[in-house]
C-alpha cells in the first residue's frame, strides 16, 4: 500500500465515523416518513370507499 491508499482509507473510515449516526438518522426519518404517506393513502382510499 502506498501512502496515498493509506490516507484515503483514513480519511474514509473518519468520515464513516463523524458522518455515520446523521446518515443512520436521516434513513430512519426518511423510512418514518414512508410510513406515514403508506398510512394516508389506505385511510384516504377507505374514506373515498376505495377497494381493500
Amino acid at each position: 500500500m502506498n501512502l496515498q491508499t493509506v490516507v484515503n482509507v483514513v480519511t474514509a473510515v473518519l468520515v464513516a465515523r463523524v458522518f455515520g449516526s446523521d446518515a443512520i438518522a436521516l434513513l430512519r426519518r426518511a423510512a418514518a416518513m414512508g410510513v406515514r404517506v403508506g398510512v394516508s393513502e389506505l385511510h384516504r382510499n377507505n374514506q373515498e370507499g376505495g377497494e381493500r
